[in-house]
């Protein structure tokens, strides 16, 4: 027997130690390694690995073998409960046999498929959380003396070391269908839908400076849906793994967002029983988002403007200086070059902000997205387990007559009450009732039938070209007509 004390297999043991706790190399390759380790320190021949594939029967079929078996076993069925390893499974104790041929258990099948003579076999259960889960045997020793006390027990460990392995590896699968399913309500969540030229622009030009560290102001109307951006500039950066931080500057009162964005020392001020990390903390390494920034303080502007500047601050009741890495990206709805002028927000804290300014289009302007945006919606919201709705004839049509005034959250809202409303497999137009005074065209009473179709059809043939860039062969595809026939439309209706 070889000694386990011999430097080569302290290595190996060592190296199979450093490789149970790493998440890169699989299962099988690990078994094998251990396998092999136990072989050339005991002293064995051969050594192969049994599954169960039915836990009721507890039938075994060979799932990995070394030695000279190595490829002869592979897919070989061992009957349920036959030979040693069906014993070893059904009872879940190891058996050692030293004289295979005088052992009624011993299941001569193999031996003919393997046409190697075997004189003695050790037999190990593998259990998981009370479980026969398998067999690993050890078959005849290389110095032809039989299995003894000492070889057992440090083989039993070895099997006891493969039943780990198996259950980290149960572990890691279970952890990474989770992780999955995390992943994909996270990208559900955050997903930018729409092919438009004018989203196609804000994309590309937020996958252009994800990299940077230089402030952005995404800028837009309510719902246009700017915390998607700031998520998407996040997550193309080297910043993606590390945390992203949001904080909406008009929903705290100023004395609270200070203590939010700063933090403060235990007894700062009454109340403050425990040291609090601000949000700056928080994002250190990667992403603060400021939404609402046009509705920040006067006072508070000072000192955002501070720390942009030098990337330091203290927190409340602190005397200590603070060094923070972050990116920062705001968001507002408002026109902060009009505060400005107006003294409702600092010259100078707009232009560290508006480094790089993305402006996102209201819905209105991007029409063409809203045949991909009801699609989006209407999967996200239909209910798990049941059919997803489809849209009626003329439903696509009805939506874009609309000027949507809440931008794409509108229309989220709508396509999940009209959802929870309609019993029917599809959504009519009628499914999305809007209120006369929230049309998107005003006609006046008093003109003709001629004027009044001009005039609606000149505004939302506009408003298709808009939501295209001005490209027509795709406003053309859009409205359902021919690029000929539109172009006949634009001259007849004057639109440039």
């Amino acid at each position: 027997m070889k000694r386990i004390g011999k430097e080569t297999n302290i290595q190996a043991l060592r190296k199979i130690s450093n490789l149970f706790t790493t998440t890169s190399v699989e299962v099988d390759e690990l078994l094998a390694m251990v396998m092999d380790a136990a072989k050339d320190i005991v002293g064995v021949k051969n050594g192969s690995l049994l599954l169960v594939q039915d836990e009721k029967t507890l039938k075994l079929q060979f799932y990995q073998a070394s030695g000279e078996n190595t490829g002869q076993l592979k897919d070989i069925d061992l009957p349920p409960g036959v030979g040693i390893s069906g014993s070893v499974a059904k009872t879940g104790e190891a058996i050692i046999s030293n004289d295979v041929t005088t052992d009624p258990r011993w299941y001569q099948g193999v031996s003919e498929k393997m046409r190697t003579p075997v004189q003695s076999m050790a037999s190990f259960p593998l259990i998981i959380d009370n479980k026969v889960i398998g067999v690993v045997q050890f078959l005849d020793k290389v110095d032809g003396s039989t299995f003894d006390k000492t070889n057992t027990e440090v083989l039993e460990r070895f099997a006891s070391l493969m039943a780990k392995f198996f259950q980290v590896s149960q572990t890691r699968n279970l952890l990474g269908r989770e992780f999955g399913k995390l992943k994909e309500q996270y990208l559900q969540r955050y997903t930018i839908v729409g092919e438009s030229e004018p989203i196609k622009k804000c994309i590309m030009l937020a996958e252009k400076v994800a990299d940077s560290k230089a402030t952005v102001l995404l800028n837009g109307e309510s719902g246009t849906g700017k915390e998607l951006f700031a998520h998407l500039i996040h997550d193309r950066s080297q910043r993606q793994n590390n945390p992203f931080v949001s904080v909406s500057c008009g929903a705290l009162p100023a004395s609270i967002l200070e203590r939010e964005l700063f933090g403060h020392e235990k007894g700062a001020f009454t109340g403050a029983d425990t040291q609090k990390i601000g949000l700056f903390e928080a994002a250190h390494t990667g992403t603060l988002f400021l939404d609402e920034i046009g509705e920040l303080p006067m006072d508070m502007q000072v000192k955002l403007l501070r720390v942009i500047q030098e990337e330091a601050f203290m927190r409340l009741g602190g005397t200590e200086t603070i060094k923070v890495d972050v990116r920062l990206v705001t968001a507002t709805n408002r026109d902060l070059e009009k505060e400005v002028r107006e003294g409702n927000f600092r010259q100078d804290l707009y232009y560290r902000i508006n480094v790089i300014k993305i402006t996102l289009p209201p819905l209105r302007e991007k029409l063409g997205d809203i045949s991909d945006l009801l699609t989006y919606f209407l999967k996200k919201h239909s209910p798990e387990g049941q059919p997803v709705k489809k849209p009626g004839k003329g439903l696509v049509a009805h939506l874009r007559s609309y000027s949507w005034p809440g931008n794409i959250r509108e229309l989220e809202n709508s396509v999940e009450r009209a959802i929870v409303l309609t019993d029917e497999e599809e959504l009519t137009p009628e499914a999305f009732p809007f209120e006369i005074s929230q049309a998107p065209i005003e006609l006046n009473v008093g003109s003709t039938l001629k004027e009044a179709s001009d005039s609606f059809r000149t505004t939302f043939i506009s408003n298709t070209l808009k939501s295209t860039g001005g490209n027509r062969t795709k406003a053309a595809q859009v409205l359902g007509v021919q690029r000929s026939y539109l172009s006949r439309l634009l001259k007849e209706l004057g639109i440039n």
